[in-house]
């Protein structure tokens, strides 16, 4: 091709887009005619989508009028369905926690019941706001689940439980048997990682959730049960069979609240109204002396429950209402009662799980 061809190839291609951007020009105009054309059918946007262009998922849980919360609904005391359809448990009630603090409604919550396999993608996917389901905070989930763990509820550990008439003592007792366990679990990593480097060979017998473990562990498919040693307390209290836990803790179990990455005004009212059951046991201000502290002259328990300092009350600038912790505490109670109220039944005493003034790990930043 000659240079004067692809000149005017060249003049012919500019003239076109002129005659475009000329014709797009003639559609903003007062006269224009319209242009009939068929509608395209396209989804309906999500209202929770709409709110979080607007101010992220805090704005989408206000808008809601809910706050959307994964949990457990087969682990006693921790998150269980009572016989009245309720759902109740320590995990529930950090749920109600923040549903009070954002909301002022501790009832004003939608459970997501999830077994192991489904917390993570569930979270990512958008459909629960938070997760409470007795998971634990890992490198691996911190960096490759998009997920952002919170303050840390209840320090575990994993263990190990077998039948009253069993010869087990010990891990070291574990060669070659049968033992239960959940998929998709930290669990199973570490019962692969320790018996593993230990030279103990075993069988592990997986199962999707604990409505199918627990009947297969009474029924003797299994010699063994490893899970955190909570999980396994709160299961010997409810057992029809004879058991014993085991001395043995093989990890560290830190549990709590999970949130997506990418929203950290989200994170952080999750966090802090986490925090505030600790600083309220901390404090000494519970859901029934609650009302005594309305006229306390401590500057940092008036800011912390909201109430005015000369004249003016503090605002904490989470995007949280001034008062959260007082309805924190009137709805649900502190750290304290809420562990009283759904563990201490169970057996298991507070140990590191105590206050740092008592010696346990129960610290928090301060609320000013």
């Amino acid at each position: 091709m000659n240079k004067n061809s692809k000149l005017l190839r060249l003049l012919a291609v500019i003239f076109a887009i002129v005659l475009v951007a000329a014709a797009c020009g003639d559609d903003d105009g007062d006269d224009a005619e319209p242009v009939e054309t068929t509608p395209t059918e396209t989804a309906a946007p999500v209202e929770d989508d709409m709110a979080e262009d607007e101010g992220g998922r805090l704005a989408a849980v206000i808008a809601r009028g809910a706050v959307n919360c994964g949990v457990n609904d087969t682990l006693p005391g921790f998150g269980i369905v009572s016989a009245d359809g309720t759902n109740e448990g320590f995990d529930i009630d950090f749920c109600r926690v923040v549903a009070a603090a954002v909301l002022g409604d501790a009832d004003a919550v939608n459970y997501t019941p999830l077994d192991a396999s489904q917390r993570f993608p569930t979270l990512q996917s958008g459909e629960i706001d938070m997760l409470v389901r007795n998971t634990t905070w890992t490198a691996s989930r911190d960096g490759n689940e998009q997920a952002n763990f919170m303050f840390t509820t209840f320090f575990d550990g994993q263990g190990f439980m077998v039948r009253d008439d069993s010869p087990i003592q010990s891990v070291a007792d574990m060669s070659n048997t049968n033992i239960c366990v959940l998929q998709g679990t930290t669990t199973l990593l570490n019962l692969n990682s320790v018996l593993g480097d230990m030279g103990v060979p075993f069988n592990s017998v997986e199962f999707q959730s604990n409505d199918e473990l627990q009947p297969a562990f009474v029924a003797g498919q299994c010699e063994v049960w490893t899970s955190d040693a909570s999980q396994l307390a709160a299961f010997s209290a409810t057992l029809d069979v004879g058991t014993r836990v085991l001395g043995d803790i093989i990890s560290k179990e830190p549990l709590g609240p999970v949130v997506a990455d990418g929203d950290t005004e989200w994170a952080q009212v999750v966090n802090w109204a986490t925090m505030a059951t600790v600083q309220a046991e901390e404090y000494g201000i519970s859901s029934s002396n609650l009302a005594s502290f309305s006229d306390t002259d401590n500057s940092n328990i008036r800011r912390f429950l909201g109430l005015p300092i000369e004249g003016e009350v503090a605002e904490v600038g989470l995007g949280l209402p001034a008062d959260f912790a007082t309805q924190i505490v009137s709805q649900v109670g502190n750290y304290g009662e809420i562990y009283e109220r759904n563990l201490a039944p169970l057996g298991l005493e507070r140990g590191v799980n105590a206050l740092w003034t008592d010696g346990g790990l129960m610290y928090v930043p301060p609320f000013r």
